[in-house]
């Protein structure tokens, strides 16, 4: 049994308007399907910014720009019937290259696992809607 550890993780949060990049993912668990926006582990002496830049090169292939820290959210969670928590630092970027803004479907992948990355509003999260993590992202945003 793995012993419960806190997981820091830094996000970007790439908006077009009022659309921001997600991943699409699902619980089978709770047989919810959830958005999170892409990033990933902050590695021992990288900077949250250096993680979201390298994460977004690894996942999509995608470098990013006036890359800025947004704040910092905690995480605790269940997923596939499995206790998380993590410090997640959340940034906002730009994607250099244009044409990601046009696509409807981003495939990514991290570390083999294939996945989708879609652009959602804002407003599609929440109240009967698919739900978008860490909690507390759409109320920073909001500031």
């Amino acid at each position: 049994m793995c012993a419960e550890k806190i997981r820091p993780i830094a996000i970007c949060v790439c908006r077009d308007g009022d659309r921001i990049l997600v991943a699409e993912g699902h619980d089978s668990k709770k047989n919810q399907v959830f958005y999170r926006p892409l990033g990933g582990t902050i590695e021992f002496g990288e900077r949250g910014e250096a993680t979201v830049t390298r994460e977004l090169m690894e996942e999509i292939g995608a470098t990013l720009t006036n890359v800025h820290y947004l704040g910092m959210l905690e995480n605790i969670f269940v997923y596939e019937g499995r206790r998380g928590h993590e410090i997640v630092l959340v940034y906002d970027g730009k994607l250099t290259d244009c044409s990601f803004y046009q696509k409807e479907v981003i495939q990514g992948d991290e570390l083999g696992q294939k996945f989708s990355a879609v652009w959602m509003r804002l407003d599609d999260f929440g109240d009967g809607r698919p739900s978008v993590y860490p909690d507390g992202l759409l109320e920073l945003l909001k500031l």
